[in-house]
């Protein structure tokens, strides 16, 4: 298979993967190599199970892959042609079949054949002349396929379609009762949804065949799910967020483990190692070590819940108490313009909607008018809860350092720095818009060990590793240099 097309296209569907942030080594692209020698490439299920099964570790990379796979494939009855000219696939009916075009109705009825007879092929053969009839297709017009994909299903008029079938389907199976009605409802969806992607993917391979398959894969290219920018997910973006947060962690916890083993040896105990080998003449055949004193941080959470940062602070705080379990202990305070601890709305298997939703209804973070104000914050916490804060104290601060013009009061954040291990900052917006407007994160930073720019879950999956590792990274450096260096 060396230099064959399916090389190349293997090859460019791997880079795509990597430009869309999933993770393929060389060593899995040999794997994939070899496992196509051994399957029918032509038969394009066969093909995709092959490619996921040694390309892809992690489900939530499976979007990606199948946005990926559909592109760098979408041309594939024959795999041996790695490229279609647009003449050949914007024929029109008449073209075609050298008859007239198929009015709206025949395609209709042709579609609601294939649906209602879950004949795929006569699907794919009806979508395809859906496409040539309603979509206006025109080769190099740069219009993304979701137009195309609209037009059409508009001028089909889908719902029509769905009422005819549901009626179809209805009629076929005679009396029915709650239960069924809506088994059936459900089944005339699956099917609405059939046609939908057998439309797109018309479209799809048209938009390859004209455009080629870089172009269209970089204008599908979406980011992972770990690489959402969380203050401007979607509804449904948040969903995959929920679904994606337990997996991360487990495997962040899990890698932290495995490092930990890995420095269970602590340094070489010279006197227990000489003592020993006295048995041996002298030689030092066998070396002791000292156990080592792992210290895991103590952490307290700043989470800023205006409504700006409220999407933030709850992904934060459903991380972090994730991973609770790499930390002595954890201690979790919300405010706005006041602050208030909130580490008993966060119990084992809680639910974090509801969470929120009590610390909205019953924590005292409101004083004045409810806008951030981190000096009064941190005034409060000071005076509440700062004698709590030890040199085992990790404490991590989440918001924007948007302050509303009111006073910073840095000072008190210094006092917290004096008496903690070591302080965070993250902050979800962009670095370069820091000290903008009423931002003064400026004023912050230098009382910080580390300011992050943490928008995305792996952003956050990297700081938190960071912390867990605290007890292996060394003693902190003195307050007095911190001061020094930074003030």
């Amino acid at each position: 298979m060396k230099n064959s097309p399916i090389t190349s296209l293997v090859t460019g569907f791997v880079g795509e993967l990597r430009a869309a942030g999933v993770p393929v080594s060389m060593v899995e692209t040999i794997d994939a190599m070899r496992a196509l020698e051994v399957i029918d490439i032509s038969r394009r299920p066969e093909l995709k199970e092959t490619l996921a099964a040694t390309l892809v570790k992690a489900e939530r990379h499976l979007a990606a892959f199948d946005t990926a796979f559909e592109v760098y494939f979408s041309l594939a009855p024959s795999l041996d042609i790695p490229h279609q000219s647009s003449a050949s696939t914007t024929q029109t009916g008449d073209e075609a079949g050298g008859g007239s075009a198929p009015s709206t109705e025949d395609l209709q009825r042709a579609l609601l054949a294939a649906l209602a007879n879950l004949d795929m092929g006569a699907l794919a053969s009806a979508a395809g002349a859906a496409v040539d009839q309603l979509s206006g297709f025109e080769p190099g017009r740069p219009v993304g396929g979701t137009y195309y994909l609209y037009r059409t299903l508009r001028r089909l008029d889908i719902d029509q379609i769905q009422e005819m079938l549901a009626e179809l389907l209805g009629a076929e199976a005679g009396d029915l009762g709650d239960l069924e009605r809506r088994l059936l409802a459900e089944d005339v969806e699956e099917r609405l949804e059939q046609l939908r992607e057998a439309v797109r993917e018309e479209i799809r391979r048209r938009l390859v065949a004209d455009r080629g398959r870089d172009a269209v894969a970089r204008t599908l290219r979406r980011p992972l799910t770990e690489d959402i920018d969380l203050m401007h997910a979607t509804r449904r973006d948040l969903e995959a967020l929920e679904d994606a947060i337990v997996p991360l962690t487990r495997k962040l916890a899990a890698r932290l483990a495995r490092r930990r083993r890995m420095r269970r040896r602590g340094r070489l105990d010279f006197r227990k190692t000489v003592r020993r080998s006295l048995a041996t003449g002298g030689v030092p055949l066998e070396p002791h070590f000292k156990a080592p004193r792992p210290h895991r941080p103590e952490v307290f959470l700043l989470c800023d819940i205006s409504g700006s940062m409220a999407t933030f602070a709850r992904f934060t705080l459903q991380f972090t108490y994730a991973m609770a379990g790499q930390f002595s202990k954890l201690r979790s305070f919300a405010f706005i313009d006041t602050v208030d601890e909130v580490t008993d709305f966060f119990g084992p298997g809680v639910d974090f909607s509801a969470a929120l939703a009590g610390i909205a209804a019953e924590a005292q973070v409101v004083l004045h008018d409810g806008h951030s104000d981190y000096g009064t914050a941190f005034t409060g916490f000071v005076e509440r809860y700062g004698a709590d804060v030890t040199a085992r104290s990790t404490v991590i601060i989440t918001g924007d350092a948007r302050n509303n013009y009111r006073q910073p009061h840095a000072e008190l954040l210094g006092e917290i720095s004096q008496q903690a291990r070591s302080v965070y900052w993250l902050n979800p917006e962009p670095r370069s818009y820091w000290d903008t407007g009423d931002s003064v994160m400026g004023r912050y930073s230098p009382m910080c060990d580390g300011v992050h720019e943490v928008r995305t879950l792996r952003q956050l999956e990297s700081f938190v590793e960071q912390v867990s590792l605290s007890d292996v990274a060394g003693r902190r450096r003195p307050a007095q240099l911190r001061v020094a260096g930074g003030r």
